[in-house]
């Protein structure tokens, strides 16, 4: 196929969909290892996912870049379950983080250059004529801008009833209680470099783990819950961290990843079974 200067047309991936010799030796389908051959030959129809997450301070006893560790090793999880039905973009490691700028090491797009950050991914895999987009989230910061760049791309392509566009929370997407994947989890809800969080590195990567024994306890605290209040971490804890990490560990860890892949593999069990233009998933 000759390289033009025009895009792709529906017309052109239909007549594309049996996949060139070489898309078989893959036993997944990472956005970097492919050719752009390989991508014109997909069915549109084919799920894209999006990782984000983020680079930003995670207490004095967790790497900067937990948030990103977590979510690339759940997509991991995901390609490993779910092959080449589904397209893995590259994971976004810049994320909505100003909250956490009072820290050294963060890392963060200010949130109006983020919307359009998010929104250009999906754009320019809506221009290549793919027709279901996935943000599948790993940081807190990115739940605001994430929402609304699907909101918004949905009204700018009103007229497209064949165009799904979806922005998840991993430890959202959890099909049962996170707090009931192991009989020894104490907290009840995410946090910041909290039990959870610290549980998964020490499962994926110990020795980026401080002393847990020098950390203490930051509570949640109620900031006029249920109205949603502005904030920076400095409000909320002075060593950067929300929760109890010294109840972490890596059997937990492991527990709890296993419930977040489970989640995030059933939510895009139902974008492939999609019909294509019903509102109902």
């Amino acid at each position: 196929m000759a390289v033009t200067d025009r895009r792709y047309s529906n017309e052109d991936s239909a007549a594309c969909h049996t996949p060139p010799t070489s898309l078989a030796f893959h036993s997944h389908m990472q956005l970097t290892d492919l050719k752009w051959s390989e991508v014109a030959a997909l069915d549109r129809d084919t799920p894209v996912i999006f990782p984000v997450a983020a680079l930003e301070q995670h207490g004095r006893h967790m790497p900067v870049f937990t948030d990103s560790l977590l979510c690339g090793e759940i997509v991991r999880r995901v390609e490993s379950r779910l092959g080449k039905r589904v397209l893995i973009a590259p994971l976004q490691w810049l994320g909505n983080s100003d909250h956490h700028m009072d820290f050294p090491g963060t890392m963060s797009a200010p949130p109006r250059v983020y919307l359009d950050l998010l929104a250009g991914q999906f754009e320019n895999f809506i221009s290549h004529g793919f027709r279901r987009l996935v943000m599948l989230n790993g940081h807190g910061g990115n739940d605001v801008p994430g929402k609304q760049v699907v909101f918004e791309l949905r009204q700018k392509y009103r007229a497209r009833r064949d165009l799904l566009l979806l922005f998840a929370t991993y430890w959202n997407l959890a099909l049962k209680n996170p707090a009931e994947a192991h009989p020894g989890i104490k907290q009840t809800r995410m946090g910041h470099a909290c039990e959870w969080e610290t549980s998964m590195v020490l499962r994926l990567a110990p020795h980026l783990v401080g002393n847990l024994k020098k950390v203490k306890a930051v509570e949640f605290g109620n900031p006029f819950e249920p109205a949603s209040r502005g904030w920076i971490m400095g409000d909320r804890s002075v060593p950067g961290h929300i929760g109890d990490p010294r109840h972490a560990t890596a059997e937990k860890g492991e527990a709890l990843f296993q419930v977040f892949t489970d989640g995030a593999v059933a939510m895009l069990e139902r974008v492939l079974k999609w019909d294509g233009k019903s509102w109902e998933g």
